[in-house]
């Protein structure tokens, strides 16, 4: 069975899908879950998803989270699935400290691959589950946002909000 449950942030709902062992399979800010199985790879994508009220620890992670406890997400499981390089780039942003972004080519040479600044984007881009692997925190050269799934503005504030509580710490 997969569940999800969606709670409210500072920045809008946020729905997040979980595997029996409340492994997070895909997140984001959007109060539909419907908007985010289709990120799931196909390999693990659910055909049925049963709706919470709330997911337990990972609830109370992203609760946490908004509230500025920003490394309450640090310890949730996380299961995506795709080639070698996009796996591997995942967990490389998992170790990015908040309050600490990085470019894409920065992103790109702590993967192993410093000529993949494409592959780097592609990794963003593809990441089902938002925030808790974290690839807001990947900018253009030069500070420019980037892009972002949830939008800039969404991005903006989670910059924001981590460079606030890292900055208190």
């Amino acid at each position: 069975m997969t569940y999800f449950a969606t709670q409210l942030t500072p920045i809008g709902p946020f729905t997040t899908i979980v595997d029996t062992d409340d492994v997070v399979l895909a997140s984001g800010w959007t109060a539909e879950p419907e908007d985010l199985r289709p990120l799931i790879h196909p390999r693990i994508r659910p055909t049925e998803l049963h709706v919470r009220t709330e997911l337990g620890n990972v609830t109370r992670a992203v609760a946490a989270y908004h509230n500025g406890a920003i490394d309450a997400i640090d310890d949730i499981a996380v299961q995506q699935h795709s080639g070698e390089f996009l796996e591997h780039a995942w967990k490389i942003l998992r170790a990015v400290p908040a309050g600490a972004p990085i470019t894409y080519s920065a992103f790109a040479e702590l993967s192993g691959r410093p000529a993949a600044v494409r592959g780097a984007a592609s990794a963003c881009a593809r990441n089902a589950a938002a925030l808790f692997v974290p690839c807001h925190r990947v900018l253009r050269i030069g500070g420019n946002l980037g892009g972002f799934r949830w939008g800039l503005p969404a991005k903006r504030w989670l910059l924001d909000h981590e460079n606030a509580a890292a900055t208190r710490v």
